[in-house]
């Protein structure tokens, strides 16, 4: 994963949000279970995109929030490919914030999570050799 804890990852992240009022938990702060989501949608899309057709979160290794997330901050979600097996690939995702008023990024937290590629039966399938 990415180790400068102030420079966001290099390239276009995969999903781009706005953390809003509805997000919050009973303290104001953006609720963890919001961020996972959005990593999970991050990491799926990458996912879908590798294995060309549907695949399933099966695993997601431990979180640690860095950081909290406010109302109103943009939050930036990078993933990638970072290990492929015949039918699952381990994919690495990083959030990011910054706050709507300014050009300081942290991150704010990262996992892994672990996706299978499936059929339309909803069985293991093999991914697709990647294309050249």
């Amino acid at each position: 994963m990415h180790d400068k804890e102030s420079t966001m990852p290099d390239g276009i992240p995969v999903i781009r949000t706005i953390a809003m009022p509805a997000d919050t938990n009973p303290n104001g702060d953006i609720f963890g279970g919001w961020l996972m989501s959005q990593m999970d949608l991050a990491a799926g899309n990458v996912a879908a995109r590798r294995s060309r057709g549907r695949a399933a979160t099966v695993a997601v290794e431990a979180m640690s929030f860095l950081s909290p997330v406010a109302v109103g901050d943009e939050v930036s979600l990078f993933a990638r490919v970072a290990k492929m097996g015949r039918t699952s690939m381990r994919i690495e995702v990083e959030a990011w914030r910054r706050a709507r008023a300014s050009e300081q990024t942290t991150k704010v937290t990262e996992a892994v999570f672990t996706f299978v590629a499936i059929d339309d039966d909803g069985r293991p399938r093999p991914i697709p050799p990647e294309e050249g």
